[in-house]
């Protein structure tokens, strides 16, 4: 089992910074692959950005703007977001597949095991 608690979402303005992190308990190994992904109001959950093995991968609308970073040796991952857009506005959820899986599938959603309960980032202008 692992569970997984999100923190650091709030309302910031337009062109502002945020941090979000999660924390990761239970059977994690260096080889599982966590991620971010956001479901805005009205749209579907989307990948935002996942890490492992020191890769990661981004969403093409995030790509410059967000840093995904993990601490292996804490479980964690971070979510550093620079110049925020109000289109960024969002529920952001952590989330971990603890296997191994090729680098193409990490923004699949369904190769995700886990789920944290979200952190809402409100982006305003």
């Amino acid at each position: 089992q692992v569970q997984l608690v999100e923190s650091g979402g709030k309302l910031v303005q337009v062109g502002d910074s945020l941090r979000l992190s999660c924390a990761a308990s239970g059977d994690i190994s260096r080889n599982s692959i966590m991620g971010w992904f956001r479901r805005a109001p009205g749209k579907e959950r989307e990948f935002v950005a996942a890490a492992s093995g020191g890769n990661a991968v981004y969403a093409d609308s995030v790509k410059g703007r967000f840093t995904i970073s993990r601490d292996n040796a804490k479980n964690t991952i971070s979510l550093q977001m620079n110049n925020l857009r109000v289109e960024d506005t969002a529920v952001y959820y952590c989330a971990v597949r603890v296997r191994r899986v090729i680098v193409g599938a990490w923004s699949r959603q369904d190769e995700y095991n886990y789920w944290g309960q979200g952190t809402q980032v409100t982006v305003s202008s």
